[in-house]
């Protein structure tokens, strides 16, 4: 016999990303973000790989990282448009969890297992912090996908890709719901 949960299905049904833009102090500190971390790690992960990490950016590196963003738009040539949007994703944060993809070579788990695993990571840290009271968003952005910012900015090793930057701070405003698929459109019910 099933044994629900009610409080966390009302939680699921109702959760909402908070705008980064509107994220602001205070931010979890080291002991309030750990039982964060632990809820995304114990995301599915088949054949215990773990195929993703951490790394947590403080302001002083976020500040650091919309400089080199700055930088590498210019080498880039991106529109001006383009280029602000990914240095304000860093210099607008006072807190980020870049979810890193480790992939593990295994001839037993497909790689797809090991990208949806990191997908699973990136959504259990967006709702663990949420959960724990904080505002928090997912964002990528061409920062996210640009391997020399990756490698430049964060250390990242060859074949290692960020799966998105997690944005945890206090809310200033209660963000508004969007609409949602409607759940006839996209199921198919299979009975025989």
């Amino acid at each position: 016999m099933p044994q629900p949960n009610p409080e966390a299905l009302r939680f699921l049904l109702s959760r909402r990303s908070c705008p980064a833009r509107t994220l602001t102090l205070p931010v979890p500190d080291r002991a309030a973000l750990e039982p964060i971390l632990t809820a995304a790690a114990r995301s599915p992960d088949h054949g215990k790989l773990e195929p993703w990490r951490f790394i947590v950016l403080t302001r002083p590196a976020l500040e650091r990282l919309a400089g080199q963003v700055a930088l590498r738009a210019t080498e880039l040539a991106l529109p001006s448009d383009q280029a602000e949007k990914g240095v304000l994703q860093f210099s607008n944060s006072n807190l980020a969890v870049a979810v890193v993809h480790v992939p593990r070579s295994t001839e037993k788990i497909a790689q797809i297992e090991q990208v949806l695993s990191i997908g699973a990571v990136c959504l259990a840290l967006l709702n663990a912090a949420l959960a724990a009271g904080w505002g928090a968003n997912w964002l990528t952005g061409w920062p996210a996908h640009d391997a020399a910012f990756a490698h430049q900015g964060l250390g990242l090793a060859p074949g290692e890709w960020v799966a998105g930057f997690i944005h945890i701070g206090t809310a200033t405003v209660e963000p508004t719901d969007r609409p949602r698929p409607d759940l006839s459109a996209i199921t198919t019910w299979v009975d025989a």
